[in-house]
């Protein structure tokens, strides 16, 4: 409706001080926030720690910022480039800020409901997770079904609501806190993130080399910064391919320098033991 609006009044400018607030967003938030602190309340031991507690409202604070204010008006109605920031936030900062605040005694009880159990054994494995990542994110950027999302609201949470989903997912095979459902190894992580790459890179070089502009909502939308419309989706483009590539380097890196302590540390235990055993026998002498 507000899309429609602005193509109505083409001299409207977008307000950077001004905050919209969408009902949806609060009710879906307010209902995380207090399905945890429930949670939280009915832990028989030792609850969620500070930390925890600070990343999961943290996630739940990014994510209402991205989702109402400047930014939303800016990527809904305005620049394809602001929309791209706003869905690398929401996939690739958010869910890790949810995870790492979420501890896995929390989400034991559901794997105990048959269904629940199964489709979680599945889904978090690292090929589905991948495979559900990918495939979500190259499907809502088809341009017939992008624009569907600019045009209807319900769709639009739609697809936000399945981003969200499918980065958690996608996140999984590095957080997880329930040994039921296992991390990958500290190898194939660092292959997790390579091939992570590529799915993106693919979606992000189809955007940015394309001959039209392949969402012409943004075309009609008022002109801002002196970016037309084809120069604002090749800015889009790029700030998948590149920031979001980098960022699963960044992630690939971490990794190996984890793997690299774990090891060192093994190499320590081992020694140690080997120490204490040569010293056994000189003792009994």
């Amino acid at each position: 409706m507000m899309h429609l609006a602005l193509l109505l009044h083409p001299a409207q400018t977008l307000a950077l001080d001004s905050w919209t607030i969408h009902p949806s967003t609060v009710i879906g938030l307010t209902a995380l926030g207090w399905l945890y602190f429930a949670r939280a309340r009915a832990a028989t031991g030792v609850g969620p720690s500070t930390g925890q507690r600070v990343a999961f409202f943290g996630g739940l604070v990014l994510l209402f910022l991205i989702l109402n204010g400047p930014l939303h008006d800016l990527s809904d109605f305005y620049l394809f480039s602001g929309h791209m920031v706003q869905h690398l936030i929401m996939e690739l900062i958010v869910p890790p800020l949810l995870l790492a605040g979420t501890p896995g005694w929390m989400l034991r009880p559901a794997l105990q409901w048959p269904v629940v159990g199964w489709l979680a054994r599945r889904v978090t494995t690292p090929i589905m997770a991948f495979s559900i990542f990918n495939v979500t994110l190259a499907v809502w950027h088809i341009p017939a079904l992008y624009n569907l999302a600019l045009l209807h609201h319900n769709v639009h949470i739609l697809q936000h609501l399945t981003f969200l989903v499918a980065s958690v997912l996608m996140w999984w095979p590095f957080m997880s806190s329930l040994p039921e459902l296992p991390r990958l190894s500290y190898p194939g992580q660092m292959l997790y993130c390579f091939l992570m790459t590529l799915p993106m890179s693919v979606v992000a070089v189809y955007i940015t080399m394309a001959d039209t502009v392949l969402y012409p909502l943004y075309a009609s939308s008022p002109r801002l910064w002196g970016l037309s419309p084809k120069m604002d989706q090749q800015i889009g483009g790029l700030i998948m391919w590149i920031p979001g590539g980098l960022f699963f380097y960044g992630i690939m890196t971490v990794v190996f320098f984890r793997w690299q302590r774990q090891g060192n540390a093994g190499d320590g235990v081992a020694e140690a033991q080997g120490s204490s055993g040569a010293l056994a026998p000189a003792a009994g002498r």
